[in-house]
C-alpha cells in the first residue's frame, strides 16, 4: 500500500518488512524498453489527409501561409493519393476550391456533379479503386460571395445565418458526393440538424451505406487562418461565432456529440485538436463506441513549419508529440497535414522517443 507521495504504509500491528525503492525509471532504461510499454504509438492507420483540389488550374499551386501543401488540379489529385496509400495513409478529406468568378450567394456550385469534389472522386474510383477512403467536406462557405457556412438573411436590422435552408443546400451537396463514389461526407457548418438532414437526403436518394462524418464540435478558431487562404472560405462580413462554438465552453461539445449520434452520425469530430486536448478527452469518454477523429489544423501545421524554418525547433520531434498527445487524448483519427511527411518518416525508422 502507497501513500499519497508513494512511500509504502504499513497496516496497523502490521510487522516491519522490506519495501524495495520504487524505480519507475526501469521502464524507461532504454529505447527498446521504452517502445515495448509505450501506451500510445501513432501510426499511419491513424492518419486522414486533408487534400485541396480545384478544376481552374493545370498545376499544382503552393499555398503560401501552409508550406509544403497545395492546391491539385483534378487530374493530379490521383498522383496524390496514389502516393499516401504506397506510405499507408489510406484515408483522405477532399476539400473543393473554385475561382470568385463561380460562386454565388446560395453556393450552386457546392451541388454541382462537374464541380472539383466529384469529378476527383470519380477519377480516384477509377484509377484505384476502393482502396482509399474517400471523405468529403460538406460545407458552403469555399462556394459563396460572402464566405459564410450558412446563407446570410436580414432579420430584425442585422444579418444572420439562416440554419434551414443552408440544410437544405448541404443535403443536395452531400448526395452529389455520394453519386460520386464518397465513402463518408462530412457536414462541418455546425449548422443545427445537418447530421439528420443530410441522414434523411442520403437515405431518401439510396444511399444508405455513406457514412457521415460530423464535424460535431467544431470551435470559432483563430487557428483556421491558413485554411481560408487555401480554400478561398474567409467571410466577407462578420464572424462565424454565432455558430461555431465558443472557444470558453467544454462540456457543451457533450450536447453537440449527442445531438449528432442522435441524429445519425457514425463518426464524430473535435477540431482544432492541439488546443482542445481537454475537449477530445471528454468526448472520447461520454461516447467510447463511437470513432472519434479530431482534426490537427491548418494554424496548428502552420505553425511547426514557421519555427521549424527558424531553426526553432526539430520539426519531426514536435510533430511527432503533438500527434501522439491527440491520439493520447482519446482520437481514433488524426486529420492532418503532415501526414505524408510523418508516413515517410516512420518508413524510416524515425522514432524520437
Amino acid at each position: 500500500m502507497l501513500d499519497p507521495g508513494g512511500a509504502p504504509v504499513l497496516a496497523e500491528g502490521a510487522a516491519l518488512a522490506y519495501f524495495p525503492l520504487l524505480r519507475p525509471r526501469r521502464l524507461r532504461a532504454t529505447k527498446a524498453i521504452r517502445d515495448l510499454v509505450a501506451e500510445t504509438k501513432v501510426t499511419t492507420d491513424d492518419l486522414m489527409l486533408p487534400l485541396f483540389v480545384a478544376k481552374h488550374i493545370e498545376k499544382p499551386v503552393p499555398i503560401e501561409a501552409m508550406p509544403g501543401q497545395y492546391r491539385y488540379p483534378v487530374n493530379q489529385v490521383v498522383d496524390v493519393v496514389r502516393e499516401a496509400l504506397d506510405l499507408g495513409v489510406r484515408a483522405i478529406l477532399l476539400f473543393g476550391v473554385i475561382p470568385d468568378e463561380e460562386k454565388d450567394f446560395e453556393a450552386t456550385k457546392a451541388y454541382d456533379p462537374k464541380g472539383p469534389v466529384p469529378e476527383a472522386i470519380r477519377l480516384i474510383r477509377r484509377e484505384l479503386g476502393d482502396e482509399p477512403v474517400i471523405f468529403t467536406d460538406v460545407c458552403i462557405c469555399g462556394y459563396t460571395t460572402h464566405g459564410h457556412c450558412g446563407i446570410p438573411v436580414e432579420r430584425h436590422g442585422r444579418k444572420v445565418i439562416d440554419n434551414d435552408s443552408t440544410l437544405k443546400i448541404i443535403a443536395k451537396m452531400a448526395v452529389t458526393h455520394a453519386e460520386a463514389g464518397a465513402d463518408f461526407v462530412a457536414p462541418s457548418g455546425m449548422m443545427d440538424g445537418m447530421v439528420k438532414a443530410i441522414r434523411e437526403a442520403l437515405d431518401e436518394a439510396g444511399y444508405s451505406d455513406v457514412g457521415i462524418m460530423s464535424y460535431a464540435v467544431k470551435y470559432a478558431s483563430g487557428f483556421y487562418g491558413p485554411f481560408r487562404e487555401a480554400a478561398g472560405s474567409a467571410p466577407r462580413f462578420g464572424d462565424r461565432r454565432s455558430y461555431q462554438m465558443d472557444p470558453r465552453n467544454a462540456v457543451e461539445a457533450l450536447k453537440e456529440a449527442a445531438l449528432d449520434v442522435e441524429e445519425g452520425a457514425d463518426i464524430l469530430m473535435v477540431k482544432p485538436a492541439l488546443a482542445y486536448l481537454d475537449v477530445i478527452s471528454l468526448v472520447k469518454d461520454a461516447f467510447p463506441q463511437y470513432p472519434l477523429a479530431a482534426y490537427n489544423v491548418s494554424g496548428e501545421y502552420s505553425m511547426v513549419k514557421a519555427a521549424a524554418e527558424k531553426g526553432w525547433i526539430d520539426e519531426k520531434l514536435v510533430t511527432l508529440e503533438i500527434l501522439t498527445a491527440i491520439k493520447r487524448a482519446g482520437a481514433d483519427i488524426i486529420i492532418t497535414y503532415h501526414a505524408l511527411d510523418v508516413a515517410k518518416w516512420l518508413r524510416g525508422g524515425y522514432n524520437p522517443f
